[in-house]
């Protein structure tokens, strides 16, 4: 266990998108950091693709998107022109930028934003090294980097760890532990990491 915030997500979430700025919220708050695990929907814990379930849930899925987008005064396009999407050069590249010490999560967001929201193709090298470049970040290095082994590794070492704790769908926000996935449940993380850090905060310790 660990005192951040694990972040399981996929890199083609609208979830994913929408909870973002929350999450942010929450770490800051609580002065807590975001450990970004980016991975895929775990179809071997019976997570279900979209774009394979039936018209009914799909059209559902609109709905709640729809929803959430109005509630939140977040832009998004319900049917983006680049999605479905692979979603693992874009994660490869926030790894890489974890691994540099740069704010993975930042970056994670600005990718999902790119796709829900800005009609961009994070598929696209060029595209991910050019909205690393808007976060302040050195794009093109980390494109590259994103293809080392090692980035490689930890891609197939997150998988393995969400499929390990019983995860299907993303996003998933991971406290000491306790897995709480989607962004709806960003409440309760909020609760529990707030009983966790109340001591140290009232002790004026710093994370």
């Amino acid at each position: 266990m660990t005192d951040a915030i694990e972040y399981f997500h996929s890199l083609s979430s609208p979830w994913a998108y929408l909870g973002g700025p929350r999450l942010a919220e929450i770490a800051a708050r609580y002065r807590v950091p975001i450990l970004c695990r980016p991975i895929t929907v775990l179809t071997e814990n019976g997570g279900v693709l979209l774009r394979t379930r039936p018209d009914a849930r799909q059209r559902y899925h609109e709905v709640e998107l729809d929803r959430w987008r109005r509630h939140l005064g977040m832009p998004l396009n319900l049917r983006p022109k680049h999605y479905p999407t692979d979603p693992k050069p874009a994660a490869l590249v926030v790894i890489a930028a974890r691994r540099a010490g740069h704010d993975a999560a930042a970056l994670s967001h600005a990718f999902l934003r790119a796709l829900w929201a800005e009609e961009r193709d994070t598929k696209d090298a060029g595209v991910l090294a050019a909205i690393a470049d808007a976060e302040g970040l050195p794009g093109a290095a980390l494109v590259a980097a994103a293809a080392a082994p090692e980035v490689e590794a930890e891609w197939t070492a997150n998988r393995a760890a969400a499929i390990a704790g019983g995860m299907f769908g993303t996003p998933n926000y991971v406290w000491r532990g306790v897995i709480h996935w989607g962004q709806d449940r960003l409440d309760f993380l909020e609760r529990l990491v707030a009983q966790d850090t109340a001591p140290a905060i009232a002790r004026g310790r710093h994370w």
